[in-house]
């Protein structure tokens, strides 16, 4: 049995698998999430339900965050009985949501200012990962805090890479988040060239997975783009946030403003709440 009582908050469609993991590997786990409804299958596994944000901070060691934005971290770690509302030396916060740079290092700031211990730790991968525990981990953190936390990390991920200071996670989860609106809408066009041209999709998917163009996200959408069906995996919303927070932290490159334009206007034809790879329904009623 696990000696570090973790507090667990937001149990959405990667949080929940995240958390159960934890939970099997034998770590003692108490949740909080705005909808209660969705404590209940954790729960039912050996978790146990906090009274409130605030109570999670003052019996738990390790505080781990799992939001869908920069707003939504702030008002848990800031809202009256956030984690912040009361004094909790030495306890360690992990964000694990992506949120932009500068929203990490504000974190740092605050939590410093309470003695609280803070890391950014948000992870390359979608649901699957998350509920094999095969993720990518970028961790922005202090040496000492990444040697305690590393266990638990061993347990929800394949990998974790230290990249700096507590921010610099936060960038390179934007940097590869923007490689991955680049495969999915070269993909996308790729394939609708292809289809244009007389070449049926099965073709072209076995041209490009079978070849040096193939790779880990090409292989893992090929199905989507067959069936031509596209449950949310990762939320195309989520990825036009995540471009916006690039271009906000200052990329600008030639390709960012053409791809942000593409999957915004994904979602404001309602596409949002579809996986990214939706991008080529999108593209197909251009």
């Amino acid at each position: 049995m696990k000696t570090l009582k973790l507090g667990w908050i937001g149990l959405g469609n990667m949080g929940n698998p995240m958390a159960k993991n934890l939970l099997k590997a034998g770590y003692e786990v108490a949740v909080f999430n705005r909808s209660r409804d969705k404590e209940k299958e954790l729960i039912d596994l050996g978790a146990t339900s906090a009274a409130s944000i605030q109570d999670l901070m003052q019996t738990c060691d390790v505080l781990i965050t799992m939001l869908s934005n920069d707003e939504a971290v702030k008002e848990v770690f800031e809202s009256e009985n956030g984690l912040l509302t009361r004094d909790n030396p030495g306890k360690l916060i992990i964000n694990m949501s992506t949120v932009s740079p500068e929203t990490s290092r504000y974190l740092t700031k605050i939590c410093t200012a309470r003695q609280v211990h803070f890391m950014d730790a948000p992870v390359s991968g979608s649901v699957k990962p998350a509920q094999d525990g095969t993720l990518v981990i970028l961790i922005g953190s202090t040496d000492e805090d990444y040697l305690l936390a590393k266990p638990i990390f061993d347990v929800l991920g394949k990998v974790s890479i230290p990249v700096g200071e507590p921010g610099k996670a936060s960038s390179a989860k934007l940097a590869i988040n923007y490689l991955l609106g680049l495969n999915l809408q070269g993909l996308a066009e790729t394939i609708m060239f292809a289809e244009k041209n007389g070449v049926r999709k099965e073709d072209m998917l076995s041209i490009i997975n079978e070849g040096a163009c193939g790779n880990g996200i090409t292989n893992i959408k090929a199905n989507s783009i067959l069936n031509n069906s596209y449950p949310a995996a990762f939320a195309l919303k989520h990825l036009v946030k995540d471009l916006r927070l690039a271009k906000e932290a200052g990329l600008d490159s030639p390709l960012i403003n053409p791809l942000y334009d593409s999957y915004a206007a994904a979602q404001k034809e309602g596409l949002g709440d579809e996986d990214v790879m939706a991008i080529i329904t999108s593209l197909r009623n251009k």
